[in-house]
């Protein structure tokens, strides 16, 4: 195996070994708390930019397959863990992870003491680094220095679909069959269509297309800089905002269209979506010292008192003292008091900055695409 070491910005350094790849990468590196979901963790294209750490020690244990993946290729720029299990076992896989990565040249390193990484990156917070099987410690350690940070970072232009499209997806739902439903396959029928909406694709999740889906709606994907009038030329029944890669407060050509858009036409965000929306109402964003990104997130719905466990990733968070009188924080995340939805009491809008689709994840918020049915339909 070909040594690998992890620089971060502050001089700490790690050896390894790689896997996958060779060669140097830079990004912002973060950690990831979930156990197992590292193949949806890696093609998700909210990690544009980012060298993710997961903390669970054995990653690979059961290969990569197509049908799991959130996007057509994997957007980490590299990947740290413990240790790589190179013999995959699942009737599922098609390949490991390491050939998964030498595939889309992503540069793996393993053996490496993540919990000291995550205590150190929670201690000191997120920052800069450079993983490589090239460069001295002295020269990634300098190079992890020069690298561009994530604040003011548009990372969405490299992500979002260039021409506007219907998602097709599955013609039918791949479960896990179930004596309730008598179902003989792995598949069940979809829901007919009941409304049409527009989707603004910041780098949005298949798991996300599937829940629209499920929940009876035709997606039509849009650029991310498509014009408002554009969007409502289309006469959609409601407006979807994905979640996304980078920081939301540089994207400021796209608060001006999405503000358009608002009061015209039922609008739900999810994560940068979310954070988008906040900067529509005259609100602000802020890092977070180290970000939330897991699948273990204990979120507070502030209407009705429960409390789910979420599915979270993101670096950014809004400041409720920015929020207009009419925007409404309806949910919390209990570990820090963050918010985590919101919802205008003058206009047809709601947020949530978690992930309801999880993938990887618990279904506990799943009913927030509901909810986007019923907004829909009370709108009419």
């Amino acid at each position: 195996m070909t040594n690998a070491i992890l620089a971060l910005e502050d001089g700490r350094t790690f050896s390894g070994r790689a896997f996958g790849h060779t060669g140097t990468t830079s990004g912002e590196i973060c950690f990831n708390t979930s156990m197992t979901g590292y193949q949806e963790i890696i093609t998700d294209p909210s990690y544009r930019g980012q060298i993710v750490t997961m903390t669970y020690p054995l990653q690979g244990n059961y290969g990569v397959n197509p049908e799991d993946a959130e996007s057509g290729a994997p957007h980490v720029r590299g990947f740290v863990i413990g240790e790589l299990c190179e013999v995959p076992s699942s009737w599922r896989s098609h390949q490991s992870l390491a050939e998964y990565f030498e595939e889309h040249k992503i540069i793996g390193i393993e053996d490496i003491d993540t919990r000291a990484l995550t205590k150190h990156l929670r201690s000191q917070g997120a920052m800069r680094a450079v993983l490589t099987t090239e460069l001295t410690e002295e020269e990634a350690i300098q190079a992890a220095k020069d690298a561009p940070p994530m604040a003011g970072s548009d990372f969405v232009k490299e992500v979002s679909t260039k021409e506007p499209y219907v998602w097709e997806g599955e013609s039918r739902l791949w479960t896990i069959p179930s004596v309730t439903t008598n179902q003989e396959t792995n598949y069940i029928e979809l829901p007919p269509v009941k409304y049409r909406i527009v989707a603004y694709d910041f780098g949005i999740k298949r798991n996300i297309l599937r829940s629209l889906r499920q929940s009876g709606f035709e997606v039509e994907l849009v650029n991310a800089r498509t014009p408002a009038e554009e969007v409502l030329a289309k006469d959609p029944d409601g407006v979807f905002l994905s979640n996304g890669p980078g920081d939301p407060a540089a994207l400021t050509d796209i608060h001006e269209e999405v503000k358009k858009i608002i009061g015209k036409k039922p609008v739900f965000g999810i994560c940068l979506g979310h954070q988008i929306l906040t900067h529509c109402y005259g609100g602000t964003t802020y890092k977070l010292k180290f970000g939330h990104r897991g699948g273990n997130h204990p979120v507070k719905d502030l209407r009705t008192g429960q409390v789910a466990i979420t599915a979270q990733n993101h670096g950014f968070a809004t400041d409720d003292q920015s929020l207009p009188d009419y925007v409404e924080v309806t949910h919390l995340n209990l570990n820090d008091n963050t918010v985590e939805g919101m919802r205008s009491t003058k206009d047809p809008v709601f947020s949530v900055q978690h992930h309801p689709e999880a993938a990887p994840g618990p279904n506990d918020d799943k009913g927030f695409f509901d909810e986007f049915v019923a907004l829909i339909e009370s709108a009419k």
